[in-house]
Order: C-alpha cells, then structure tokens, then sequence
C-alpha cells in the first residue's frame, strides 16, 4: 500500500494540531502560563515532524523566551524607521519586521 492510499498523513496531521494549539493560546490570554505551555506544544510538534509554522503563527511568541505575545501585557509594538518593532517585556527580546511599500497602486 502505497502512502498515499494510507490516509491523513501525520504532517496533516501535526499541522491541524498546531493550529489547534496556537488557537487555544489565543483564547487562553488571561491564563499566560497555559498560554505559553500551548506555543511550547506547538513549536516542539512543529520542530519533531520538521514543519515550518506559518508567518502569523511565528510572530505570536518569542524566540527567545517562548513568551505568547499580548500586545499592551507582554509585547510592545513601536514603528521605527520603516520597520515594525516588536519587543517583548519579558526577556527583552526585540524583532523587527520591514514594512513593505503598496505595489499595487495605479499609476
């Protein structure tokens, strides 16, 4: 029997699991410690079947310290410079995103 013929496959799989787990994150922003074992969840499946997560999904924690970001509780969003800064208040951590300039406007 073929792989195909098997089914769901677990990276379809893994990949449903992590987008239930990023969602349950969301939903738990009064809980930051639940909040933070769901990302933690999330990015050990993501690494085990070796799948990349999604930009929206990567922007909603640290790098560094695993923190899920709540803008105005744990993350602070400042504009500098053509980028987007994202600093996170519990290590300190910052990253910055370029803003993109609109290509499709009419000439």
């Amino acid at each position: 029997m073929a792989k195909s013929e098997k089914g769901a496959s677990v990276k379809q799989i893994a990949r449903e699991r992590i987008e239930i787990l990023f969602s349950l994150a969301h939903d738990k922003q009064d809980n930051p410690e639940l909040a933070n074992r769901y990302v933690s969840l999330a990015r050990e499946i993501s690494m085990r079947q070796r799948l990349r997560l999604s930009k929206q999904q990567k922007r909603t924690f640290c790098r560094c310290c695993g923190t899920h970001f709540v803008p105005g509780k744990n993350l602070r969003v400042r504009v500098q410079h053509g980028k987007v800064v994202y600093t996170c208040q519990e290590c300190g951590n910052a990253v910055r995103i370029p803003l993109r300039k609109n290509t499709n406007q009419v000439r």
